[in-house]
């Protein structure tokens, strides 16, 4: 039986901008129908990288006559999602079409009656329920059967049916990711130049903040054995001539042991990889002795979520830093030569070109190697969403991709705002491009890591690419009257999540919290700090987690939102994720023996 599995065509101009990514939820996906289903028959065609038009697309699939076709989606690609998987149904009547990804995850619903071509929506974690599917189908009992596997939303009818919901993985770090079944000559990352690669460290992430929908999708947090991680990367390095990589989790900082465990197994290991990650400005605070140890590691590029004035003025995402904080963390990275990327989101209710400005001005002050300032986008299944109800006026999800203006301000336009953002663009890389970035003293790896960045930025700008300006036909201040985002404006939104089982899932991080929390205190007052010496002497191990069907564009997308977690917002602690550093066996909860409590 053939699996072919597709990456849908879509574009925005945002962290592509950096480069081909090559899509993780591909390899996990493909690793595990081997490993654990006994399917080496699976496929790829990555229609984004290879920018192909309908016709190339027909071509490949007719080349490669399949059984299931499987795709993946975030919001803004759904609808080249639905595009594909129509396209495979009318080349292919037998054939069984499958969705996968966050959207779907959430928006079945919606997906189902609008894309009835569609056999089955995969919710959530992909891997066991995408197995058991394929099961079904080479059994010869589907769709007969479809109703006993877990995890899936069909149509029947006029009905949309979601079955029961599929347990997380618990014990999945014998998960191998098969890197082989992507065409590596495409993943190139501009910086550096070379090949580059997606893995995850982590599955998952313990905040529930209220923009985010991370914790939503995968429901439970869960750390990989930080020496299997780097076997990983081991062999993306020498079998795949891999010389980049971002650790695709949302924060791989927040359990502080194992980071440190991998930073020290990469380091011991020496595989002259240089790698990126996202992560929050406390935690670059917490760890600043940890810092030249990363630095040795590979670790170049930190990506940060900080602050934009109208956030300040508004604190709708509950920020726990302080503008001094995000201040210190890029000048500590700076110091101990990591790249510092700063991430700014625009375009609230209560932007003005003044708050854009200050905003401006605020990143001038902490002087960041790189900035980005995204567009405000509520995800249609995230908490905000709800909270902001008809202020969203825009449900063309084409358009939800950070680029693209979805919220309009009170005070100016969409196009005034774009401009505005672009001004900051101007500037702040006029100035590192002339000032900075050529003449970054010391250390040579930091200025060609820089110098490869503008490449890439200015790259994108003569292709018209940079923020989609091409297709909205923005040329400067004078075209700002002239811009049309294209919004489509028949796109409506038919229907709305059900929220009672995610507002289950925050409740019970809550108590986890809450728990985890009590334990700590009493491990804590034992003296028996959390410390890399520790760490090293006890030689843990931690909970894994494979891949699944998140894309690497949507956690680059989501790391703009500002970091995770603060204020308000359910969270678990980093100490609750030392409860995941015990060994997992017979796929019981591990234990934090050190508080006699169980998770």
């Amino acid at each position: 039986m053939r699996i072919v599995l597709v990456q849908p065509n879509y574009h925005s101009g945002g962290a592509e901008v950096a480069g081909n990514w090559s899509p993780a939820w591909v390899a996990y996906l493909a690793g595990y129908l081997k490993e654990k289903g006994g399917y080496t028959d699976i496929r790829f065609i990555d229609a984004m990288t290879d920018d192909m038009t309908e016709e190339q697309l027909r071509a490949a699939l007719a080349k490669e006559q399949p059984d299931i076709v499987g795709t993946t989606a975030n919001t803004p690609a759904i609808y080249k999602a639905e595009e594909v998987l129509k396209i495979a149904r009318d080349m292919f009547p037998g054939v069984v079409t499958v969705l996968g990804g966050i959207h779907g995850t959430f928006m079945y619903q919606q997906v189902l009656r609008e894309a009835p071509w569609i056999d089955a929506v995969v919710r959530g974690e992909g891997e066991e329920v995408f197995l058991n599917l394929v099961r079904s189908v080479d059994a010869g009992e589907w769709p007969g059967a479809r109703g006993q596997v877990k995890g899936i939303a069909y149509a029947e009818g006029d009905k949309v049916i979601a079955t029961q919901a599929e347990t997380p993985i618990r014990n999945v770090d014998d998960i191998v990711a098969d890197w082989s079944v992507l065409d590596w000559d495409k993943y190139i990352y501009i910086p550096t130049g070379t090949r580059v690669a997606t893995p995850n460290m982590a599955r998952g992430c313990p905040f529930t903040c209220s923009f985010c929908s991370q914790w939503k999708f995968w429901r439970d947090y869960r750390v990989r054995d930080p020496k299997k991680v780097v076997d990983e990367i081991e062999t993306l390095v020498k079998e795949h001539k891999v010389g980049f990589f971002i650790l695709a989790d949302e924060e791989p900082t927040i359990n502080k042991r194992a980071f440190v465990a991998f930073c020290e197994e990469l380091k011991a290991r020496n595989l002259g990889v240089l790698w990126g990650i996202n992560t929050r400005v406390t935690d670059v605070l917490r760890d600043e002795d940890l810092l030249p140890f990363y630095r040795e590691a590979g670790l170049v590029h930190i990506s940060l979520g900080t602050e934009a004035a109208a956030q300040l003025n508004l604190d709708l995402f509950h920020k726990e830093t302080t503008v001094a904080q995000n201040k210190k963390a890029i000048d500590l990275l700076r110091a101990n030569g990591i790249v510092t990327e700063a991430q700014f989101i625009v375009g609230l209710e209560n932007e003005t070109r003044e708050t854009i400005e200050e905003t401006f001005q605020l990143c001038m002050d902490w002087n960041p190697d790189m900035a980005n300032w995204s567009m405000f986008t509520p995800w249609p299944f995230s908490d905000l969403y709800r909270e902001m109800g008809d202020k969203v006026e825009v449900h063309d999800f084409s358009q939800y991709n950070f680029v693209t203006p979805i919220m309009k301000p009170n005070a100016i336009d969409r196009g005034e705002l774009l401009d505005a953002v672009m001004s900051c663009y101007r500037r702040f890389y006029s100035k590192k491009a002339l000032f900075s970035y050529p003449w970054v003293p010391g250390d040579k790896v930091r200025r060609k890591y820089l110098q490869g960045c503008l490449k890439a930025y200015m790259l994108s700008a003569f292709k018209r690419q940079f923020y989609n300006l091409g297709k909205v036909g923005y040329w400067g201040p004078h075209t700002i009257k002239k811009v049309k985002f294209a919004f489509d404006w028949s796109r409506k939104l038919e229907a709305t999540p059900d929220a009672t089982a995610t507002d289950g899932w925050k409740t019970a991080s809550k108590k986890k919290q809450e728990e985890i929390e009590a334990g700590i205190r009493a491990y804590t007052e034992a003296g028996k700090p959390l410390d890399r010496t520790q760490n090293q002497d006890t030689g843990t191990k931690v909970m894994a987690c494979g891949g699944g069907d998140e894309q690497m564009s949507e956690h680059a997308m989501l790391s703009a939102m500002g970091g995770c977690g603060g204020g308000n917002d359910q969270q678990l602690s980093e100490h609750e994720m030392a409860a995941a550093m015990k060994p997992c066996t017979s796929g019981k909860e591990p234990e934090l023996e050190e508080a006699g409590a169980r998770r």
